[in-house]
């Protein structure tokens, strides 16, 4: 059994969407004073490795701490698009030529290639993005959730988020985003990990994400 890590450090200097507050950690007691250390966490819900609710879009949504522990764990395979340009739209043919590993998985684990640019101003670009037709098939065929290696599933200029309106409406999938390390797992199966901070009405968590080969 192998484990990879797929999440990335939560710090004073993580990227964050834009508009969104920085996270800030600091030191609330010390060794020195206190005996011990303690840190102040402060940053939002959609920060990091970090899940999207269906509450997250809808205000009748389920939140993630309501949700079933079940749904944060299944199998799983990556599908690579990192063919696909800047802006570029993964149609369904990548479903297509992958159709066995997928209809076997729980979650599918789009791989662009875009987190090289974490740290960097790319980040923020017109990253690949599903079509709409792959979102209906994910929905229509059950999928417990979709994950990603950039900071969106819709486009970082589109405001009206339709990817997010149409894979979180039924209330049973949820969104990964901003995952890291895929091109260390490669074209297997695997057991994804994907549980979030559980805090009341949970429109959204930062998670500690893991394959398990």
């Amino acid at each position: 059994m192998r484990l990879i890590d797929l999440t990335r450090t939560i710090s004073n200097t993580t990227p964050v969407y834009p508009g969104t507050e920085a996270p800030s950690l600091s030191v609330a007691s010390t060794y020195e004073e206190s005996g011990y250390k303690e840190t102040l966490l402060r940053f939002y819900s959609h920060t990091g490795t970090h899940m999207d609710a269906p509450n997250h879009i809808y205000p009748d949504g389920i939140s993630l701490d309501k949700k079933e522990v079940s749904g944060f764990v299944g199998k799983a395979c990556i599908i690579d698009a990192r063919d696909v340009p800047a802006g570029g739209s993964i149609d369904i043919s990548y479903i297509e030529r992958n159709k066995e590993r997928v209809e076997r998985a729980e979650f599918i684990v789009f791989q662009t290639g875009w987190e090289k640019y974490w740290g960097q101003d790319e980040y923020f670009g017109e990253y690949p993005v599903i079509s709409m037709e792959v979102a209906k098939y994910l929905v229509e065929n059950s999928k417990k959730g979709i994950g990603l290696d950039n900071i969106g599933l819709d486009s970082i200029s589109d405001t009206e988020l339709p990817l997010h309106h149409l894979i979180l409406e039924n209330g049973t999938m949820v969104i990964l985003e901003n995952l890291c390390n895929l091109d260390l797992i490669g074209e297997v199966d695997f057991l994804l990990v994907a549980l979030p901070l559980k805090f009341e009405n949970s429109d959204g968590a930062p998670v500690r994400a893991v394959a398990i080969l």
